[in-house]
Parts: structure tokens; sequence; C-alpha cells
């Protein structure tokens, strides 16, 4: 089993910079794709962005791409989301989630098997 715990969250302007972190307990953490998506109030969960464990492969929303960079640090068990001109509709709960069945990235969220409790980020105008 994998538990993920988020950090990071927070309330910023726009314009401006955030970093998640999701720390992974388990010894799954090194063998599964690590996912991020949001979940705006009254909307679906989206997918953010995603990085692969076998060759590190990145994957992103077309919304945020050029603007955020997933990473992974699998000494520590920890995934990043560098968040970077931030916007108003960027304004969501952030979820990490992992995928302990994939060697790719997949954008489907029923497809991850574990989930972080999520961390709200909010965006000012």
């Amino acid at each position: 089993q994998v538990q993920l715990v988020e950090s990071g969250g927070g309330l910023v302007q726009a314009g401006g910079s955030l970093r998640l972190s999701c720390a992974a307990s388990g010894r799954t953490f090194g063998s599964s794709t690590m996912g991020w998506f949001r979940q705006a109030p009254g909307k679906e969960r989206d997918f953010v962005a995603g990085i692969s464990w076998i060759d590190s492969r990145t994957s992103y929303a077309d919304g945020v791409k050029g603007r955020f960079t997933i990473s992974r640090d699998n000494a520590k068990n920890t995934v990043y989301l560098q968040m970077n001109s931030l916007k108003p509709e960027d304004t969501a709960v952030y979820y990490c989630a992992a995928d302990s069945y994939a060697t790719g990235v997949r954008d489907t969220p029923s497809l991850y098997d574990y989930w972080g409790q999520g961390t709200q980020v909010t965006v000012s105008s």
C-alpha cells in the first residue's frame, strides 16, 4: 500500500508561484506512476500532471503546460508540483495520487488506486 500526504498549498496572487509536495510511505512508491489532480467547487476532478516510475516521463494537461512542472525524488519518496504564473482559474483542491499498475501516465482519476487528502490552492486576482 501507499499512503500520501500533500503539503504546500496556500493563498497566492495571480502570477505567483507555489510548490506542492506529496510525501509517500509504502514500498510501492518507486514502482508507481504519480499524478496530480485538482478539483474546483462544483466541478469534476481533473488531471493536472503525471510522472511515470519507469523512465520519469511526464504528461501535462493542456491548461498547465509551460507553467507547471512535476518531478519526483524516489530516494525521498516524494513527488513535487512546481506551479508558476498561477491564474485564478488554477484555484482548486489539489490531490496527489498513485497508480501502481501503469508503466506510463494515465489521466483518468478512477485508474489511480491511492489518494492523498488534498491541499487547497487559492489564486487571487
